[in-house]
């Protein structure tokens, strides 16, 4: 695709500064960006790699672009245009509607003639396949599994019975949707099984990454929101709740029944605990570990850094004497009081 820099202005409600006429077909990195190429920088530390960029234009702030002698797209968010710019240029090639002669398609389930069924893929009994949908290679979709319109499912990826996804959803392969939470009672010293009989109820515009796990609902749903983000190698348990455009990064795991709010960011390898509640817009920093419930917004942090090692056994040791400092310092305070006491008198 082709397009001229007046038509992105348009488009993306921005302004050009430079040669309007500049015609653009793709994006690229700002050192690698061509003449028919579009760049952006966000970041005052890449400001530097201006002067050296053959880019056709980048996107950039209006002060930014003070920086930049070259044609400039100017925004107000830099990264947002590009990405919307990307999606213009980039949408990926469309799947041919039609059911792949591999597939296996069970008695009772419905696809809409315009959805993309892949080789091999296998689609349950009573299962509702929406307009636009693609379902990739290898992917199983459980009976009475629903999916929305203009979702896809890239390769390999699990829908297990009676899930929801809605639409304009992307999932990505290795993805689990719907597998059994993680319930048992204890029976002496054995563990019994307690059956998940709930669902995955999953918004729309909703991405999953690759080898994200959701499980399902031990009694109620699981609940996804509209606009959530996850990255790849989550852990989402039993009937957690998610508010809608939450975004996590790789690695989080979330604990069984805790209720996430709107607009929360979780960075990666942050583990969240069972049973607790955060507001809607908490940040919560990498690998920080959330024990207790979040009620009001802001961000929130309870890793510590990388150190050289030998310092970081001091501090373990100290952290060990912490609670024998502390009955000391208990012991001096109330021998000071004492002696205030005495003093007094």
């Amino acid at each position: 695709m082709a397009v001229t820099l007046a038509e992105l202005a348009e488009r993306f409600q921005c302004r050009v500064r430079g040669r309007p006429e500049t015609v653009i077909t793709g994006v690229a990195a700002l050192e690698t960006a061509g003449p028919r190429e579009i760049t952006y920088v966000s970041d005052k530390r890449h400001l530097g790699l201006l002067p050296g960029s053959a880019a056709g234009a980048v996107i950039l702030t209006a002060a930014d672009a003070a920086h930049y002698s070259g044609t400039a797209l100017i925004s107000d968010n830099p990264r947002l245009c590009f990405a919307r710019v990307a999606a213009l240029l980039h949408p990926g090639a469309p799947a041919a509607p039609g059911v792949h002669p591999s597939a296996v398609v069970a008695a009772g389930a419905v696809i809409d003639p315009s959805a993309a069924i892949g080789p091999l893929a296998v689609i349950g009994a009573g299962a509702r396949i929406g307009a636009g949908c693609v379902v990739g290679a290898g992917c199983v979709v459980g009976a009475g599994v629903g999916i929305g319109a203009r979702s896809r499912l890239v390769s390999r990826v699990v829908v297990n019975d009676d899930c929801v996804i809605g639409a304009d959803c992307v999932v990505h392969p290795g993805a689990v949707i719907g597998s059994d939470g993680f319930g048992y009672a204890r029976d002496g010293e054995r563990w019994v099984k307690v059956p998940q009989l709930g669902r995955v109820v999953i918004g729309d515009a909703v991405e999953i990454g690759a080898n994200t796990t959701i499980d399902r609902g031990a009694l109620g749903d699981t609940v996804i929101g509209d606009g959530v983000k996850l990255d790849n190698q989550i852990q989402i348990a039993h009937n957690v709740r998610i508010g809608e455009h939450t975004a996590m990064a790789g690695c989080v795991g979330v604990a069984g029944s805790a209720v996430i709010g709107r607009r929360c960011t979780v960075g990666g390898q942050a583990g969240i605990l069972g049973h607790l509640e955060i507001a809607d817009d908490v940040h919560v920093t990498a690998a920080s570990l959330v024990a207790d419930s979040i009620t009001e917004p802001g961000e929130y942090s309870s890793t510590l850094k990388a150190e050289p090692a030998e310092a970081w056994r001091r501090k373990v040791v100290r952290l060990s004497q912490l609670d024998d400092l502390a009955r000391r310092l208990k012991r001096l305070e109330k021998e000071i009081s004492e002696l205030s006491k005495e003093n007094k008198t």
